[in-house]
């Protein structure tokens, strides 16, 4: 008999019975750690967060990684698992009262309860949700022990939760399942009582591996995927290739705009512009382009790249990304994939030079790690009438234009700055004649030094 009544304080959260009408996905759920598929190095014999639930002893944490990898169905499993109270909790859903109240009972619970679950295991899922002022609302409770907290979230933690919140919970990765660990889920499926076994349909090896390959990943999208070419398939009783191609004709792109997998990609995108291969670079940018991504931020990283890692040693890289941009605005998709990857295989295949990026951060840290310098007296501006005469603003400055070659070596930094060499001129593409541009105006050994430098 409860010592509470049903207004006082719910029954723990379980897993419910999942009836026939459910999702595929959601009838195969696994009920103990040896039907779980993939996170192996998680739950796998003898790894440490198997250990922990075997032992009854797990820990605040928060488990992350992409959609369908079995971050929620195990924080499920984890319910039937341990004998603490679980508590489910959605961040979409729920608020902070919501916490507030969990919170209450769970202090009640250990309070009353002698020999039952006093512990209190409150799930969260889609933790990210909760901005960090709500997240707020976990941290003395799970420092002081009223709640385990178990959080799930597609989002790197370390950007999207409070660092005091972070640094008492164990961080667990979940990683996109490999091929053949969908392949033996989708023959699992097809045997299951609880999941397709009543249609006794045979599967074509080639079908369930091309199934497995377009869900990059992801169990879930696997399953349902299964389930419909199952439905296509009882008539004949095979699921043959022919029909998983028919129903899963082109892959669902991994691609969140605000996530992980977005940086990821862009960041191979510039890699491969970097690097100098067209060909990675495309395909980077058609999957950006494919997943709906705005093709105005591809038109401005390729703005950015072309001065960043090309720079004088192609000056023309800046001019074709910028009409590349002005083409997509102007135009839009889908034709302004063509300017795109033009100005992509451009940018890939240019002669390489970061010099301007590396000196435009030396000028920096020479601005920030120096007193402010005083102009020096012959750089000085001679726009106010009598400057000149009265406080020796341009005295002794040399009007480059007077001499042949249009150049007057002087000085042009501010005492104490002049060894400071911010632009070196690479050996690459237009760079090479600015080098010796520069070395016929301040000599060879000067040259030579900001080479050496």
């Amino acid at each position: 008999m409860s010592l509470f009544s049903e207004n006082e304080l719910p029954t723990d959260d379980r897993s419910t019975p999942v009836t026939m009408n459910a999702p595929l996905a959601a009838r195969l759920r696994p009920r103990n750690l040896d039907e779980y598929a993939g996170q192996k190095h998680l739950v796998g014999k003898g790894a440490p967060l198997r250990a922990m639930l075997e032992a009854d002893r797990l820990p605040s944490c928060l488990f992350f990684g992409p959609a369908g990898t079995g971050k929620t169905t195990l924080a499920r499993l984890c319910a039937n698992l341990t004998s603490a109270h679980f508590e489910n909790f959605s961040a979409v859903t729920g608020g902070v009262a919501d916490v507030r109240r969990i919170i209450a009972e769970a202090k009640k619970r250990a309070q009353i309860f002698v020999n039952g679950p006093a512990r209190t295991i409150l799930f969260v899922d889609e933790i990210h949700r909760f901005n960090r002022a709500q997240q707020d609302a976990f941290l003395p409770h799970v420092e002081d022990g009223t709640v385990t907290l178990l959080g799930a979230t597609t989002e790197n933690p370390l950007a999207t939760v409070n660092t005091p919140l972070l640094s008492r919970c164990r961080l667990f990765h979940f990683e996109p399942l490999v091929d053949e660990e969908l392949v033996a889920l989708l023959k699992s499926a097809l045997q299951d009582e609880r999941g397709l076994k009543e249609y006794s349909i045979t599967a074509e090896d080639e079908a369930l591996e091309h199934i497995a390959r377009c869900a990059l990943g992801d169990a879930r999208t696997a399953l349902n995927s299964l389930e419909v070419a199952a439905d296509l398939s009882r008539e004949g009783g095979v699921l043959t290739l022919a029909i998983a191609e028919q129903t899963v004709s082109r892959r669902a792109m991994d691609y969140d705009k605000n996530g992980d997998n977005h940086y990821d990609i862009i960041s191979a995108y510039i890699k491969s512009l970097r690097g100098g291969d067209p060909d990675a670079a495309l395909y980077w940018m058609m999957r950006m382009l494919e997943s709906g991504e705005d093709p105005m931020f591809i038109a401005r990283r390729l703005v950015i790249q072309s001065s960043e890692d090309i720079g004088n040693a192609d000056p023309r890289a800046l001019m074709v990304a910028m009409s590349a941009l002005q083409a997509v605005e102007k135009i839009g998709m889908p034709e302004a994939a063509i300017p795109l990857a033009q100005a992509t295989v451009y940018v890939a295949t240019a002669p390489k030079s970061n010099a301007s990026y590396v000196a435009m951060h030396r000028a920096r840290d020479a601005v920030n790690s120096q007193p402010p310098a005083r102009v020096p007296q012959h750089l000085r501006s001679t726009a106010l009438r009598g400057s000149k005469e009265k406080f020796g603003a341009g005295k002794n400055y040399v009007y480059p234009h007077d001499s042949p070659d249009h150049f007057a070596a002087q000085d042009y930094l501010p005492e104490g700055f002049k060894n400071e060499a911010y632009y070196e001129p690479s050996d690459q593409g237009y760079e090479v004649h600015i080098a010796r541009r520069m070395a016929s105006w301040w000599g060879e050994d000067d040259a030579d030094d900001s080479q050496t430098s």
